[in-house]
């Protein structure tokens, strides 16, 4: 019988708590230490100072660098930072002069490339845009290449065959796409006689991060799984998939979710409630490799097993989520009624200025789309405005009640029934024939009270088992 290859994703909130992972996911079973291959993110923190804070936008040392500003003297305080870190990490098995030397190696080598840059940006020869996004590829490397050359170390002193896979291509001048790099690097490695660590980041030709930006250390994950040939494709987060959030519904009201598909993944991502990237869940859907989300800090519990076919054989809503971090766009426009094609107009606009809306309502002269707060770009919203008669922007809030098998007769009056017992007016609403997701719109400050309510009818809480 052949053994089965699993491939595993370590997020950096849990990589900051790397002594755990080991108890908890690498070692717990003496036994099935190998056959695995792990894709390890930054720690925690770090991406954000080497780029930009991922939700604030608080600018880090590529924005330095961007502005022509004093980035090295940014990249040596990291430098420093990156040092404290590993002292965190010495009681798991780190060797600290040889985590230390590796960062200082690189740290010192990337200001130098930096350096090269800005007199290639000096010169005007070469397109600022093409040495931005190498550069900030360059500086997103870093953290996942330190991550990971740790992660090998420790368990290499504590006994192991473990091995450092760097697809960060900072060795290898081959002009490699991402593909090719990830088969070269692992060419002549059995993941069945050691514990591989692959970088997060992986270079190619193509540039991971002009596609996928932040969302490239799961682009990697997914593509390792695929071209590796995984059974299983694990992610361990610092929490389970559940069918609320438990800091606002409390951990005794929600409950973990055993089982969905890659629809219902895809719904989560669509209001910023990311399961795994869609982009990087689409090449395992397509090559029927289940993906696990499991809570690294919780090890007995099998997690949340996605599946292509997978359908609920009870009609349930399975997640309440959404967002508060949204805009309500309307179009009004008296020229619309019997105009065949009048919402292409609208989405063409949005194309232009890279837009995409969650979700979309219409009657015979308005047209509604839920965008999001970041997405309200002033020039796109001035090419509107001259295109059509009147544009009306509200801040909202949009919140789902998602299954895989939400089909039934009476839940939306159920939930419509739910949100005015609590006196939350709906603003609009949205479903399709699949009957996956139900959308409503509400007013902004009614996000919470929406969500609990929705919850609270249409996802009572009920003892599971989740197989493993």
């Amino acid at each position: 019988m052949k053994a089965k290859l699993r491939v595993e994703k370590i997020g950096g909130t849990s990589m900051s708590r790397f002594p755990e992972i080991v108890d908890n996911i690498i070692l717990r079973d003496p036994s099935d230490v190998y056959g695995r291959i792990y894709v390890v993110s930054a720690y925690g923190g770090v991406t954000n100072e080497l780029l930009e804070h991922k939700k604030s936008g608080e600018p880090g040392i590529y924005q330095l660098f961007r502005n022509q500003e004093n980035y090295a003297r940014k990249m040596l305080a990291l430098r420093d930072h990156l040092f404290k870190l590993n002292e965190t990490f010495v009681h798991a098995g780190l060797d600290l002069a040889a985590a230390n030397e590796f960062v200082d190696d690189h740290i010192d080598l990337a200001i130098n490339i930096l350096r090269s840059m800005d007199n290639v940006l000096a010169s005007g020869y070469v397109s600022r845009k093409a040495l931005l996004l190498a550069a900030r590829e360059l500086l997103a490397s870093l953290g996942e290449m330190h991550s990971a050359f740790n992660s090998a170390n420790i368990l290499q002193n504590r006994g192991f065959d473990a091995t450092f896979i760097d697809l960060s291509g900072w060795e290898d001048s081959r002009q490699l796409t991402i593909d090719e790099r990830i088969k070269a690097s692992f060419e002549g490695i059995d993941p069945f006689r050691t514990i591989c660590f692959a970088t997060g980041y992986t270079k190619g030709t193509e540039g991971i991060m002009r596609e996928f930006d932040r969302g490239y250390s799961e682009v990697t994950f997914s593509k390792v799984a695929v071209l590796l040939g995984a059974s299983e494709a694990i992610i361990h987060k610092e929490y389970h998939l559940c069918s609320g959030d438990p800091v606002l519904m409390g951990v005794e009201n929600i409950h973990p979710v055993c089982s969905t598909n890659f629809d219902v993944a895809d719904q989560l991502a669509d209001v910023g409630m990311e399961a795994i990237h869609p982009k990087a869940s689409k090449p395992l859907e397509i090559n029927n490799i289940p993906i696990r989300i499991k809570n690294a800090f919780d090890p007995g519990h099998a997690g949340t097993l996605i599946t292509k076919d997978f359908i609920a054989p009870k009609s349930m809503v399975e997640i309440v989520t959404g967002s508060d971090k949204v805009t309500c766009m309307e179009v009004h426009d008296t020229r619309m009624v019997g105009e065949v094609g009048f919402d292409l107009r609208i989405l063409q606009v949005l194309a232009k200025h890279d837009i995409s809306y969650i979700s979309k309502a219409t009657n015979a002269n308005t047209i509604g789309m839920i965008i999001g707060d970041r997405d309200c770009k002033p020039e796109m919203i001035a090419e509107l405005q001259d295109r059509f008669e009147q544009i009306t922007l509200r801040k909202v809030a949009i919140v789902c009640a998602i299954g895989s098998n939400i089909g039934q007769p009476g839940i939306l009056a159920k939930a419509a029934g739910a949100l005015a017992t609590d006196g939350i007016n709906i603003l609009a609403v949205s479903q399709t024939a699949r009957q996956t997701n139900m959308q409503f719109v509400v007013e902004r400050d009614h996000f919470a009270k929406a969500q609990i309510a929705l919850h609270k009818a249409l996802c009572a809480r009920q003892p599971q088992t989740c197989a493993g």
